[in-house]
Formats: structure tokens, C-alpha cells, sequence
């Protein structure tokens, strides 16, 4: 076998031995976007891929943390997949500026649709108030499939940063931003508006500068015109002071 022939079967080699081992990390139930603001309200969407060549996927059940519950919770329809929202008592009431929240949307399920073979789906999730305390919530996920088979994403992230095998969706949830960039948009907001203000106050003025400067020139213009017509005028009457008599 030749050089060229050889380097050729291992580079074959080795993307197919690459390609197989991205597509697992690439199946996983995910929560996208990864990453939302402590303390707001965000909109994420758990993207579901299907795993099999012979099976679609026709179930999904999304379990919400009971330990930092989130008061608000509301799901977008999605076509052809009927959606049901569990709420349940919690353990323990947790406080929150809006009260003491003693019951919480704890499970989501999405049934009766399909996911077919080499497909995903996104489920959108409209949810808050993050909370302040974590840097992170997990969502731990079932997904069934039209053979019978149930795979559980609920492993928790590993110590050595290692990915789980079945890891669960994880929202990362970082600080809020600064107060300064909401002042710095007010003050560009401010701007805007004396600039847009601004105009009708000072087009006037600057109209009537410049038909002053008109009025005033066309004066000039006028008054330099009748003093060379008065200079003529007097040429013209000693011209003729001047003519002999005839």
C-alpha cells in the first residue's frame, strides 16, 4: 500500500473515530440559552434530540428544582404536542418579595407528538424569579421513546469537570448587570430625546439669522445702487453744463 493510500485510510479512520465520539455529547438534552441573569425572568427552551435510528421520541417530562422554586411559570404551545403543567406543595414555603410561595410548578410534560429519527425539538419555557443565591439550576429530564425505552438526564455535573453520561439540563445563572449600564442607557436615552427635541427650537433661529443676513444684504445692495445712480445722474447734468451752445 502506498504512502498516499495509507494516510488516507488513517485520516478516514480517525474522523470517524471523532464524528462517533461528538455525537453523543451532541444527543444530550440541553437547556438553551445555557445561561440567565440571577434575580430576573427569562425565556429558555430545552432542545430535545432524538438518539435512535429506529424509534421516535414521544415523550418529554422536564422536573423543576423544588429546592429554589420559581413562581412563575408559562409554557409555549407547540404544535402537535399536548402539554401538561403539574404544580405541587412544597416542603417548605419559601419566602419571596411577592410572599411565601407554598406551591410551585414542579413538572412539565409534553406527550403526543413525535420526534423522528435524525430530528429535535425545542420546548420554550417562559420562568422566574431566578433566584440569587446559585449559580446554577437543574432540570432533570426523562425522554421516552415509541419502543418503551425511558433515558434519564438527571446526572448532576462531575467534580473533575468530566461530563456525565446522562447529565441533566443545567441553567447557569450569573449576576445581574450593573446599575451603570441601565443609567448609561437612560442617559443615551436622554440624548436622544434633546436631540430630537432640539431641532424645532433651533431651525427658527438659525431661519431668521440667515433672512436677516438676506434683508440686510439686499439693503446694502440697494443703497450701494442708488449712490451710483445719484453719481450718474450728476455726470449727466455736467456733461451737458459742458456742451457748447449751438
Amino acid at each position: 500500500m502506498s504512502f498516499f493510500r495509507r494516510a488516507t485510510v488513517v485520516l478516514a479512520a480517525t474522523t470517524a473515530l471523532t464524528a462517533g465520539l461528538a455525537l453523543p455529547a451532541l444527543a444530550h438534552v440541553t437547556i438553551q440559552p445555557g445561561t440567565a441573569e440571577q434575580g430576573g425572568f427569562t425565556k429558555v427552551a430545552f432542545r430535545v434530540p432524538n438518539e435512535r435510528d429506529n424509534a421516535s421520541t414521544t415523550k418529554i417530562e422536564v422536573s423543576f428544582p423544588t429546592d429554589h422554586p420559581l413562581a412563575f411559570v408559562s409554557v409555549k404551545p407547540v404544535p402537535g404536542w399536548k402539554v401538561k403543567v403539574t404544580e405541587s406543595k412544597l416542603p417548605t414555603p419559601v419566602k419571596t418579595e411577592y410572599g411565601d410561595l407554598e406551591e410551585a410548578v414542579t413538572k412539565v410534560v409534553w406527550e403526543g407528538g413525535k420526534i423522528n429519527p435524525g430530528e429535535f425539538q425545542e420546548f420554550e419555557v417562559s420562568m422566574g424569579q431566578l433566584p440569587e443565591d446559585v449559580d446554577s439550576l437543574m432540570f432533570p429530564t426523562k425522554q421516552t421513546y415509541s419502543g418503551g425505552e425511558v433515558v434519564d438526564w438527571s446526572e448532576a455535573p462531575k467534580a473533575d469537570g468530566t461530563e456525565a453520561e446522562h447529565p441533566a439540563p443545567v441553567l447557569k445563572l450569573v449576576p445581574a448587570a450593573e446599575d451603570a449600564d441601565g443609567g448609561h442607557a437612560t442617559a443615551s436615552a436622554g440624548t436622544s430625546t434633546l436631540s430630537a427635541t432640539a431641532p424645532p427650537s433651533v431651525t427658527p433661529v438659525a431661519a431668521a439669522s440667515s433672512s436677516s443676513s438676506s434683508d440686510g444684504t439686499a439693503r446694502l445692495l440697494g443703497a450701494a445702487g442708488l449712490v451710483v445712480g445719484v453719481i450718474g445722474v450728476v455726470i449727466g447734468v455736467l456733461g451737458l453744463r459742458r456742451r457748447p451752445s449751438a
